[in-house]
């Protein structure tokens, strides 16, 4: 597995030249959030889409009508 340094030199080498700062954090922070939905989901399991629309179907015809 790469380390978190691997990591960061790839995302850098994939990024533009004229990437700001934030540019950066940004991408840091989407990878992260990424790479821990995949390991939860590899722990926890998944939703189904119908379980998903089944729990919140009704919720959301009441929100958005």
């Amino acid at each position: 597995m790469p380390t978190a340094i691997a990591k960061v030199k790839t995302l850098l080498d994939r990024l533009p030249e004229n990437s700001h700062l934030e540019d950066i954090q940004y991408h840091l922070y989407v990878m992260e959030k990424i790479q821990r939905g995949l390991q939860r989901a590899k722990e926890e399991g998944t939703v189904s889409q119908p379980d998903v629309e089944q729990k919140f179907g009704n919720f959301l015809i009441k929100v958005f009508v």
